[in-house]
C-alpha cells in the first residue's frame, strides 16, 4: 500500500507591501519564495523587535559589530542554526557556510535546506553587514 505524502503551499505576505495591479491587495508569496522570505525575516530580526514576541529573532545583528573574523563567522553560523532550528519548523537545515568578506566589511552567507515533504534542495545566499 503506497504512502500517502501530502505537500503543503506555504503562503505569506510580501514583506515590501507590494500592491497588486489588479485586485490593489499586498501581494502574497507563495511556497519556495515565503519560506525563503519568512527565513530572511528571521535572521534579520533582534530580540526585542517584535511586539509582544521579546525572544523571536537572532543575534546575529550585535556580532557584525564585532571585527570580521573566522571565530565571529562560526559564531553566526551557530546562531542562524539555532534560531531556524526554534523558529522555523517548516525547514531543516542542511548546510551553513559563512564567509568573512572584510573588503566590503560583512559576511557572505551560503544556507542550504530543504522544505518539509520537498526533496530538492534550496540555497538561500545573503550578505551580512552592519546597518547604523
Amino acid at each position: 500500500m503506497p504512502i500517502n505524502i501530502t505537500t503543503r503551499t506555504y503562503k505569506d505576505l510580501d514583506l515590501n507591501f507590494t500592491r497588486h495591479p489588479i485586485t490593489k491587495d499586498v501581494v502574497r508569496r507563495t511556497g519556495n519564495a515565503a519560506i525563503i522570505g519568512a527565513l530572511k525575516n528571521l535572521i534579520q530580526t533582534s530580540p526585542f523587535e517584535k511586539p509582544f514576541q521579546p525572544f523571536f529573532g537572532s543575534k546575529i545583528r550585535n556580532l557584525l559589530f564585532e571585527h570580521i573574523n573566522p571565530i565571529i563567522a562560526d559564531s553566526i553560523r551557530i546562531e542562524i542554526l539555532n534560531v531556524i532550528n526554534t523558529y522555523e519548523p517548516r525547514v531543516g537545515v542542511d548546510a551553513i557556510r559563512v564567509q568573512p568578506n572584510p573588503d566590503e566589511n560583512g559576511y557572505n552567507v551560503d544556507l542550504r535546506f530543504f522544505i518539509n515533504n520537498i526533496e530538492a534542495p534550496i540555497t538561500l545566499t545573503l550578505f551580512l553587514e552592519k546597518v547604523r
